[in-house]
């Protein structure tokens, strides 16, 4: 599971996205910074497990989705963030896309003058989130034309899980797999099937 530090190199302000494990660790990649806000792409257990500990280290807002969240979880968020809303880190600003189908309260981050995007378990270099119904897939096909491509091809991706990748890259797959009829399938997808 991968957790972001994001740092404004002038302000010195930082934002902690996802905080899954280790907080020893996630105290590490916030280094000498002055931590704003702790920020969820959604709420799996893998991308929470450490929210409680590091919400009492920092003492500072928690910014996510209005849910519904994971399993009915009640999470005491300071500001929900939903499309079209901004969170500010120093001197940058990152722009909310809601993101559902992996999970209903997904969210993506696009650094607003950047080409640099947060996008939890939206979507991977293999392929979209996994679903766990026909559902929730029909959502993902949706989420993946109305959100992901409409953003440029520089576009670099940071996901949940895995490497970075250019959108640019891998846009012809994804233009492909959404051509398909995937009848009700769900479950984890690949952007050759």
């Amino acid at each position: 599971m991968n957790t972001y530090a994001l740092v404004c190199p002038t302000t010195n302000e930082s934002i902690l996205v996802d905080p899954g494990a280790d907080p020893d660790t996630l105290l590490e990649m916030l280094g000498d910074s002055r931590p704003v806000a702790i920020l969820l792409t959604h709420t799996h257990p893998d991308h929470v497990g450490a929210l409680a500990e590091m919400r009492q280290r920092l003492h500072v807002p928690l910014l996510a989705h209005a849910g519904p969240h994971h399993q009915e979880m009640q999470l005491n968020a300071d500001r929900h963030l939903d499309t079209g809303d901004t969170v500010a880190v120093g001197r940058h600003t990152l722009q909310v896309y809601h993101a559902p189908g992996h999970i209903p309260d997904q969210i993506c981050l696009l650094l607003e003058d950047d080409t640099r995007a947060i996008v939890g378990d939206t979507i991977f270099e293999g392929g979209p989130g996994k679903t766990w119904s026909a559902g929730d897939f029909q959502t993902t096909l949706a989420t993946l034309r109305r959100v992901v491509l409409s953003w440029p091809d520089d576009t670099v991706c940071y996901p949940g899980h895995g490497p970075a990748f250019r959108l640019g890259d891998l846009r012809p797959a994804i233009e492909t797999f959404l051509s398909k009829g995937h009848g009700d399938f769900y479950g984890d997808a690949t952007w050759d099937m």
